[in-house]
């Protein structure tokens, strides 16, 4: 790079790439199963063993369920950390990179969602793999080209996304990080 002339795909990247390598990944080092499905308040939204959830809608095509409802109700449930990397790992990326960059077509009702801490780890880190690849293959022209029916704003162009995309992402692994304290100052700590 030159100051005549700025990397808008690498200074894209590196936003979200920077918080995941040396803020997020490290903090999620060691996530037990206790913690994913740990909530500190009743009746949250989380992910469910299939048949276990009372929620309006319980999404997913394997064992496990995501809970939601339409409307959302107000106020919306607090969400767990299985909750949070389910929405990140299909709403966030999975879509997205089915979407922009020719993975397999899905969405919360066909996502088989991970039962526990390490897979969903994995499911995140692949996802959010593929969505840095496809980001990293997008010139300028292609991060100016408007992102088309597959997304609520067709006029957008794709760098448009890709700031909505890593700020989801960053403020839902902040949230994440913000559960770990909490349970390791509560529950952590009377252990």
């Amino acid at each position: 790079m030159t100051t005549d002339r700025l990397d808008w795909n690498r200074v894209l990247r590196e936003q979200c790439e920077y918080h995941w390598e040396n803020q997020v990944r490290p903090r999620l080092a060691g996530l037990t199963d206790q913690e994913y499905f740990w909530s500190p308040v009743p009746d949250p939204w989380n992910v469910h063993p299939r048949g276990h959830s009372n929620a309006a809608i319980q999404g997913g095509s394997g064992e496990f369920t995501i809970d939601f409802a339409y409307p959302e109700p107000d106020p919306v449930p607090f969400t767990t950390i299985a909750w949070r990397l389910g929405h990140v790992i299909v709403g966030v990326l999975a879509m997205r990179n089915a979407a922009h960059f020719g993975t397999p077509a899905t969405d919360y009702n066909t996502w088989d969602y991970a039962g526990d801490a390490a897979t969903a780890l994995e499911q995140l880190e692949t996802q959010l793999g593929i969505w840095l690849t496809g980001v990293r293959g997008l010139d300028e022209d292609a991060l100016r080209t408007p992102v088309g029916e597959k997304e609520p704003f067709p006029k957008e162009p794709m760098a448009t996304l890709v700031l909505h995309i890593h700020r989801e992402f960053i403020h839902h692994m902040a949230e994440v990080c913000l559960l770990r304290d909490l349970y390791l100052h509560t529950e952590g700590a009377t252990r």
